[in-house]
């Protein structure tokens, strides 16, 4: 089950223009929309064929007022959400939105020690109703932490959380740390380049081919900032930002005779961790994205 306790169960784009949005993964992706509004907030779900795969909503004014920026947040699945919270403030965490019934389940906005911002969910609407492959075409198939300090954050997840490191006997300095959750692969974690500007999670969505869907990452007006780049298991990955600032990737397959490898922006995302070039190939464990 995709909500079991410990694995990302939704995520919701807060944005700045939900119609904007909407189009442009529509043609990044291939996702489809479905008005899912109530009197008091306007919302709308995205889905790969039947399947809901993320909501669209407005950045709150709040939120603006506060400085707060157009971004992808994912939702955990917990069992008790005022447990999990109180839990939070003693490892050293943030809460941003206490918990809260929505219209996506109970839930609570927070923070980790560093700073990046995940939500948990009890009871989700929608995130049932997923598949729990991660490799199904449109969906959420990689959960990646950009950290202040990779090797400080993990225990922070493992004990909230039971994440788990999917390689126990990996290097420790290793730059990318691999975790699991309720015993599936499902993400890693790497210290963030200073062109990062806050610790935040990035997630990968699944496309058929990445070289078209970055041509028109482009051609909806937002921008490449890395890649493509290919892993060693032939997996093609891009880090992109939508054209109101919000960060994600894409990854799958990249037939190169389609597509020319598109222009990196000049925001420069370097491929460069802890003074180690990958010179267009992160090094990682050869796991299945």
């Amino acid at each position: 089950m995709v909500d079991q306790p410990g694995r990302f169960a939704w995520y919701e784009l807060l944005t700045t223009d939900m119609r904007a949005a909407a189009a442009f993964y529509g043609k990044v992706v291939g996702w489809a929309t479905e008005d899912a509004s109530t009197p008091e907030l306007a919302y709308t779900v995205l889905t790969a064929g039947d399947t809901p795969v993320v909501g669209l909503m407005e950045l709150p004014e709040e939120g603006l007022r506060l400085g707060a920026t157009p971004r992808w947040i994912g939702y955990v699945a917990v069992d008790d959400m005022d447990a999990k919270a109180a839990q939070i403030r003693r490892l050293g965490g943030a809460i941003l939105v206490s918990p809260t019934d929505s219209n996506i389940g109970r839930i609570s906005v927070v923070a980790d020690p560093q700073g990046a911002t995940f939500a948990l969910v009890t009871g989700p609407t929608y995130g049932q109703r997923q598949p729990g492959g991660l490799d199904e075409p449109g969906c959420v198939g990689w959960h990646e932490l950009l950290a202040e300090d990779r090797s400080k954050i993990f225990a922070f997840y493992g004990e909230l959380l039971g994440w788990q490191k999917a390689h126990a006997g990996a290097d420790p300095a290793d730059v990318y740390e691999v975790f699991s959750a309720a015993g599936q692969t499902i993400g890693g974690m790497l210290t963030k380049l200073p062109s990062v500007s806050q610790p935040c999670w990035l997630y990968y969505f699944n496309v058929d081919d990445v070289g078209t869907a970055a041509k028109r990452v482009h051609a909806g007006g937002g921008r490449v900032l890395q890649g493509p780049i290919e892993l060693p298991d032939g997996c093609w990955i891009v880090r992109c930002a939508d054209p109101q600032g919000a960060l994600f990737a894409l990854q799958g397959s990249w037939d190169q005779t389609r597509t020319e490898r598109p222009s990196t922006s000049e925001v420069g995302w370097s491929a460069s961790w802890g003074g180690i070039a990958s010179k267009g190939r992160m090094v990682l464990h050869k796991t299945k994205r």
